[in-house]
């Protein structure tokens, strides 16, 4: 078997797991007599579910269809969060105190077995997620010492605290993949060159770095903004008038995260922690970041000026 075929093979039972502990979702709302949406949400949860354990086998129209069923779920506020089972602040308290720091040792473990994996590996960046969070998952039963039907409770609740925005990331990749296939990047192209002035290194980069921001809140992705928007503004404007490719991509790319900072579209950073918390301003994490956001869209701006040409 070669690299490429078992890395794929990973990739699937990652997306299965996954699957599965949607499908543990589906069924923790079905016992949920007292959810005021059960059917909705449950079916929810199912189609994902089934999704990520069969997309390999699925024909693409049937997927697009299901798709489609969730967006009307979703309209009609099918999906919502059922009866979670109350935790115990006292024996939480207990616990938090006889772990102490040990207890982010599991998560930052993501991070450094991540980059050992995909540094002395020839496994892409995806699987090396997959293994150090699998690896990390087993080192969090360690220290903890937690059974595994804690796991899947705090799995369930994690995902009905997410909610329909955790099919988003799979959704704003397509976008962008159809942005450039529609090619958006040499309409924007055409637009900013209407506004920019031929030779302006300046208002190149302003375009560039704003753009990447810009473009980024309204995906929530900033790897997919960044063909879109490199190849409509990058490229004619940045690195056509002598940027370097490698200082101005990083920059243009990091300039995208200001958006990130910004948007509710990335659920993940700004509206998962506010639903987490239960603050009562579920925007109140993209309140407190946007000023940070804004002076380091300025830094960008001056960095790319500075360091790329």
């Amino acid at each position: 078997m070669d690299m490429a075929t078992l890395s794929n093979n990973l990739l699937d039972v990652f997306y299965m797991f996954i699957g599965l502990c949607m499908a543990i979702t589906m069924v923790f709302t079905l016992k949920d007599k007292n959810h005021k949406t059960r059917i909705g949400t449950a079916l929810f949860w199912g189609i994902l579910a089934f999704i990520f354990i069969f997309a390999r086998i699925l024909p693409s129209v049937l997927v697009g269809c299901l798709v489609i069923v969730i967006a009307i779920l979703s309209a009609t506020k099918q999906i919502n969060v059922g009866t979670l089972k109350q935790l115990d602040t006292t024996f939480t308290e207990m616990k938090a105190q006889k772990l102490g720091l040990k207890i982010f040792v599991p998560a930052l473990s993501i991070a450094v077995i991540a980059m050992l994996v995909a540094s002395f590996t020839e496994f892409p960046g995806t699987v090396a997620i997959g293994i150090a969070s699998t690896l990390s998952l087993l080192l969090a039963f360690a220290i903890t010492k937690a059974k595994p039907s804690e796991a899947v409770e705090d799995t369930n609740r994690m995902f009905q605290a997410i909610g329909v925005f955790s099919i988003l990331p799979q959704l704003l990749a397509s976008l962008g993949v159809l942005f450039t296939a529609a090619g958006v990047g040499d309409k924007i192209a055409s637009i900013i060159s209407s506004v920019i002035p031929q030779g302006n290194i300046l208002a190149g980069v302003i375009a560039y770095c704003v753009g990447m921001a810009i473009f980024t809140a309204i995906m929530g992705n900033a790897f997919a903004a960044f063909s879109v928007i490199t190849a409509g503004i990058g490229l004619p404007f940045v690195f056509a008038q002598g940027g370097d490719p490698v200082i101005c991509s990083i920059l243009a790319l990091t300039a995208g995260f200001c958006g990130t900072l910004v948007t509710p579209m990335a659920a993940n950073f700004n509206v998962l922690p506010a639903a987490l918390l239960e603050m009562k301003d579920k925007n109140g994490v993209i309140k407190a970041q946007a000023p940070l956001a804004a002076l380091l869209l300025v830094a960008h701006i001056i960095l790319m000026y500075t360091l790329g040409f």
